[in-house]
């Protein structure tokens, strides 16, 4: 039965889809616009939104709350020094998926996920 189950799970286990949603959101808090499926984007849309949101209040608790959420130290330091001041008076909401159409090898929906 499929009651309350509302995880999407890429076809993969726990840990192979914790490490590609945490890859995912570094290279998009790095590079501030990546393509992927529209799905990957929109799983990994509410963590970059946390991120972002703890690297408003530049304190050691968001930098250790930080360090738990990416495999390393240069996505930590752009949400601190670049891109928390840049949305200091936004609510909320600080990316956009744009649908891009379908890739040609499978016809995946491809999207693009970018900082606003």
């Amino acid at each position: 039965m499929r009651h309350r189950n509302n995880k999407k799970i890429l076809g993969r286990e726990v840990a192979p889809r914790r490490a590609l949603l945490r890859s995912l959101a570094e290279s998009v808090i790095l590079y501030e616009k990546v393509q992927t499926t529209e799905a990957k984007a929109k799983i990994v849309r509410p963590l970059v939104e946390k991120a972002i949101s703890i690297g408003k209040t530049p304190t050691l608790a968001a930098r250790r709350k930080l360090m738990t959420m990416f495999h390393t130290q240069a996505p930590v330091e752009k949400i601190l020094a670049e891109i928390g001041p840049r949305y200091k008076t936004r609510a909320g909401g600080y990316t956009r998926i744009i649908k891009l159409g379908h890739r040609l090898n499978d016809a995946a929906d491809m999207a693009q996920i970018e900082l606003v």
